[in-house]
């Protein structure tokens, strides 16, 4: 991390850009104090104690005032980046924002890099590199369960976790890098048999992280739901009865949605990101093509398909004609027979099957009456969730920590093996350090340059 100096001091706007009725400009590092009361009118602020706030004015570089402001003043290590920190709050000018600051440059700091000061953080050991990165899932966090999600991690639900599986896997590992040592003793300090269990015992505990990453992912991005189905189905009705809202237009014409049009849908804090798409038929001109073909093109991207039909007017062979080219590996589908309150009883019974077909979950509707809609909701809910949902245990949300969780995995798989195959203990050893050092990754007790680099610089 060379790049970024960390024994300069760096200033930045610590509040949104844009007009508003207060902005902070935050300053971290061992000359934080002394830039501040550089350009502070009021007290001293090198004499102040930690943890207080202090009125006063700035003045411009010409000698002029420039603000009223309070000076909060926090000491090391006690401060989010665990250096001297100072945070100035002007009012909200754009204009005294960027003064302040160029102010604080003349006085020797720099403007700090992307995410730089929860960096610091983690680099002074104030929180590790999954708490750093829940910090930018909770600033982005919409509703209640990102929220809570978040804030979990933050304070180190899904770190403990890791550490503790760490933990226990390197006593077997020292244990079994002592036996190297008197390989010519031919001495056995690691019970084989306790590693074994050790090692299953956390590859359940992995397991049972890596399937929460469907619900962590949802509940961090949303869940992507595209609305398909032939022409006049009802998919924009639907859509506006899913909303409780005129969201888009709704007519009996045929190919009247020819582009998609994305809305988000909360469901219990699970946000969908619903998608009305143009109907799948053959196009009648090539505005309508492209309709379709985007239709498809959002299919083969989503992980939910709300597949919508009109029961009067298709028959069961034709609605798994289409099915059937719809479907695919991954894609949670659920079928929708739309106009029951035109349709007839024999019609209804003439798609009671696909209520017990294992390929897809099947509902009668009427989305311009709003019947069964709420079914829908809890449809589409228990499809993410499977039923409940336990944000007090740690979920993955991250696709990094996914990924690393996913190696650490056949690194265990690899140790097992090994163990069942009388593998020396070098190779089981070296099995053992890759399965703890892609668990480190996640936390930051293995990193590089790149790896910090990479998260970092996309935070605000």
């Amino acid at each position: 991390m060379q790049s970024y100096h960390l024994d300069d001091t760096i200033v930045a706007l610590a509040t949104p850009p844009g007009v508003g009725a207060i902005g902070v400009v935050r300053l971290s590092g061992p000359k934080a104090f002394a830039i501040a009361n550089a350009i502070f009118r009021g007290k001293d602020l090198s004499a102040q104690p930690s943890h207080t706030i202090h009125y006063g004015t700035i003045q411009g570089a010409d000698g002029q005032l420039l603000d009223e402001v309070l000076v909060s003043l926090f000491r090391a290590p006690k401060s989010y980046t665990g250096e001297d920190v100072v945070e100035i709050s002007c009012h909200g000018s754009e204009y005294i924002l960027q003064q302040v600051i160029q102010l604080c440059i003349a006085q020797g700091a720099r403007l700090a890099k992307p995410g730089e000061f929860t960096l610091r953080a983690f680099l002074n050991g104030k929180m590790d590199l999954s708490q750093a990165e829940a910090v930018a899932d909770l600033i982005a966090s919409d509703t209640e369960s990102a929220h809570r999600l978040a804030l979990q991690q933050m304070r180190g639900g899904f770190s403990r976790e890791i550490e503790n599986l760490r933990r226990r896997l390197i006593d077997f590992a020292s244990l079994i890098e002592l036996e190297l040592d008197f390989s010519e003793e031919d001495v056995e300090f690691a019970d084989r048999s306790r590693l074994r269990e050790l090692v299953e015992r956390i590859r359940r505990v992995i397991l049972n992280l890596l399937q929460s990453f469907q619900l962590g992912n949802a509940i961090r991005r949303g869940v992507s739901t595209v609305i398909a189905g032939r022409p006049n189905a009802g998919k924009s009705t639907l859509l506006n009865a899913l909303l409780q809202e005129e969201r888009a237009i709704v007519s009996d014409i045929p190919g009247t949605t020819r582009d998609t049009v994305e809305e988000v849908l909360n469901i219990r804090g699970i946000p969908f990101r619903l998608i009305d798409t143009a109907g799948i038929r053959d196009a009648q001109d090539q505005i309508e093509a492209v309709g379709v073909e985007r239709t498809l093109e959002k299919i083969r991207q989503s992980a939910l398909l709300l597949y919508v039909f009109d029961l009067t007017a298709l028959e069961p062979d034709e609605v798994r004609a289409d099915l059937q080219k719809l479907k695919r590996q991954s894609l949670h589908l659920i079928v929708l027979g739309n106009k029951m309150d035109k349709a007839a009883p024999e019609t209804l019974e003439r798609f009671r099957p696909f209520e017990s077909s294992p390929e897809w979950d099947f509902l009668f509707l009427s989305a311009a009456h709003h019947q069964n809609t709420e079914a829908l909701r809890e449809l589409l809910y228990r499809a993410v969730v499977g039923g409940q949902i336990n944000l007090e245990s740690p979920i993955v949300a991250n696709a990094r920590h996914y990924e690393a969780l996913k190696k650490a995995l056949e690194s265990l798989d690899d140790v097992l093996r090994g163990l069942e195959s009388g593998l020396s203990s070098d190779l089981v050893a070296l099995d053992i350090r890759r399965a703890l050092q892609y668990l480190g990754e996640i936390t930051g007790e293995v990193t590089t340059d790149d790896l910090l680099e990479n998260i970092f610089s996309r935070f605000c």
